[in-house]
């Protein structure tokens, strides 16, 4: 969830609890009701799109080290097998070939299968030239386990489309859309509020004070902003 939409539901928050400390009715109490409602969909939804970060981001992580074991020991004591067995099968020399290091996921588990494949076909004389027998079930369960991350992401991107566009940051369209009905609703109670409580000068600015949330102050200037002078004491 981006800074803007964490403080306009931040806002929200504090104008709900500032009507649920006075009395409502008629218009204030339905329209206070809105917001309640909404806010507990924003919460609902934020939930959901934490859910799917962590989903994400969670898979991604694992597949990288999945993917660092197998290309970093077991592949590579295949492809050792392999070069070796090559001198008694020359066919054997070009179908034990390392993966590329940034090879795309697809062909990375393209070609570890077409690997795979070829030393279970030709495992024994492998097993004959030193391969340990579990390697091959140990590189058919860690390519399993790569795709199950591959799934696990390719879900969190189709029930949170803004995940993969933002790179697992910002707000779902969903959640947009409830923030901009709760901005609604707030400027909607601003005016209920003070038509009636206008001329109580300490409650009003206790509603401000409800109203306003202060956002991140900004360490840098902005593009394009003059830096400003410095004066030199006189000599």
């Amino acid at each position: 969830m981006n800074a803007m939409l964490r403080r306009r539901l931040e806002r929200a928050t504090r104008v709900r609890d500032f009507l649920r400390a006075h009395r409502t009715e008629g218009a204030e109490a339905t329209a206070l009701t809105r917001l309640e409602e909404l806010l507990t969909r924003a919460a609902e939804l934020a939930t959901q799109q934490r859910a799917g970060v962590v989903a994400a981001r969670g898979s991604i992580e694992q597949r990288a080290e999945v993917r660092r074991a197998l290309q970093g020991k077991l592949l590579r004591y295949l492809a050792g097998v392999g070069a070796v067995a090559a001198r008694e099968n020359a066919e054997l020399g070009a179908q034990f070939r390392l993966p590329r290091t940034r090879a795309t996921n697809l062909a990375f588990v393209t070609l570890a299968q077409g690997m795979l494949a070829k030393a279970t076909e030709h495992k024994d004389l492998l097993v004959k030239q030193g391969l340990s027998e579990g390697v091959l079930g140990d590189i058919a369960s860690a390519l399993e386990e790569f795709e199950q991350t591959l799934e696990v992401t390719r879900a969190a991107w189709r029930e949170h489309p803004s995940l993969r566009l933002r790179a697992c940051v910002g707000a779902s369209g969903d959640l947009r859309a409830v923030a901009s009905e709760i901005t609604e609703q707030v400027r909607l109670l601003d005016g209920l509020v003070r038509y009636r409580f206008g001329d109580d000068a300490e409650l009003m600015a206790a509603w401000a004070s409800a109203r306003n949330v202060l956002g991140p102050f900004r360490s840098k200037a902005e593009p394009g902003a003059q830096a400003p002078a410095i004066v030199k004491p006189a000599a």
